[in-house]
């Protein structure tokens, strides 16, 4: 009976003991982990490294200024390369089995959309840092934010600038058949139904063709003014060469697709001298010298637009997180009021996560 007795109580001290050492084991886990702040970057494919380049020199920079409060970022990047439905699976395994704090997201509207249904049902916020739909910000989800201005807002300052200065009227759109692209032809389409006397031609090309001559012939019959791009940087460069060898010098436009890809030095910008494109800041200019010089430093090429907006968007969200208090509920309330400078220039958003104000034009040089 005493045996039993001591060897009840002996089990009742070693559980408490072992309940003891958990308890201080699981705070010493609970307290790491609350200074270890996870962020998922969701790319297009793994030959997407601009954005994981553009993340990581932002998460890079503020570790090192890691001072008093004690926080580490770490990025997890993960492809949404395959199946449809992929991107979805990809964000859900952040949210649920890595514990994100946020999403940044540099990949095509139609995968932020599969993104946006998921931080609808999770409330983690998500930050795009390149998809340019329209539609996206039209959903209506508080967790939603753009820091990349949408297709309407770039389609009204090209408008502007094509129609209303320049008073050309015969305008030639060209254009490849990805999603992003059809989207972004379309709002430009819809906006410029509301000038006057304007004509337009649309014209299509598959990103396989490497030779535009039959395209420069219908350009050439339609007595053109000028042509409007929208497609991915390395057909749009390979068009406009081919375009000049030709002898065709009507002025040409682009959106900040045209801008999307690193270069290794500043002379890749000659294959878009004399082209007017959209942009939001200018961080090839010299008030931005040291980004550029930071980039390349770090990665031998200079920054494309790809890698300037997920710089500025992972420097959006490590600001949010570090003002919310580590309070994850506290996050999309702070990103709703983000006020910050970026190398792509001021960036605030409006109600729906839009970004506000954020174009203007620039002519290669």
């Amino acid at each position: 009976m005493n045996y039993r007795c001591m060897n009840y109580r002996f089990h009742i001290i070693i559980t408490i003991y072992f309940l003891f050492i958990w308890d201080s084991y699981a705070q010493q886990i609970k307290s790491t982990s609350e200074k270890v702040i996870k962020i998922g970057l969701l790319i297009s494919d793994k030959r997407s490294i601009s954005a994981q380049n553009g993340a990581t020199l932002a998460i890079d920079k503020a570790n090192e200024k890691e001072g008093s409060d004690g926080l580490h970022f770490q990025l997890l990047v993960r492809s949404m390369e395959g199946p449809w439905g992929t991107g979805s699976k990809e964000a859900v395994n952040l949210v649920f089995n890595e514990k994100v704090w946020a999403i940044l997201g540099s990949h095509d509207g139609r995968n932020a959309h599969l993104v946006e249904q998921v931080i609808a049902k999770t409330h983690i916020v998500f930050l795009s840092a390149w998809a340019s739909d329209p539609t996206l910000y039209q959903a209506f989800v508080p967790w939603f934010f753009s820091c990349v201005p949408n297709d309407l807002q770039q389609a009204n300052i090209l408008i502007k600038e094509i129609v209303d200065k320049r008073k050309l009227s015969k305008i030639t759109i060209v254009s490849d058949k990805r999603y992003d692209s059809k989207l972004a032809l379309q709002s430009f389409l819809r906006k410029i139904k509301k000038a006057d006397k304007v004509e337009t031609m649309q014209l299509f090309y598959d990103n396989s063709n490497k030779d535009f001559k039959y395209l420069f012939e219908k350009i050439s019959k339609n007595d053109t003014d000028c042509i409007v791009l929208f497609g991915k940087s390395t057909a749009s460069k390979n068009f406009i060469q081919q375009l000049r060898q030709n002898g065709m010098n009507q002025p040409v436009f682009g959106t900040i697709s045209l801008l999307a890809e690193d270069r290794f030095d500043d002379e890749g910008l000659a294959q878009l001298n004399n082209i007017t494109l959209v942009i939001s800041g200018n961080w090839f200019d010299s008030k931005e010298v040291l980004f550029k010089k930071e980039y390349y430093k770090k990665y031998s090429k200079m920054p494309g637009a790809i890698a300037a907006y997920a710089f500025d968007g992972m420097n959006i969200i490590m600001e949010a997180i570090k003002h919310s208090e580590l309070d994850r509920e506290k996050i999309q309330e702070v990103m709703s009021k983000t006020h910050h400078k970026g190398v792509t220039g001021f960036i605030q958003f409006d109600d729906k996560g839009n970004r506000i104000d954020a174009v203007k034009l620039i002519e290669i040089k």
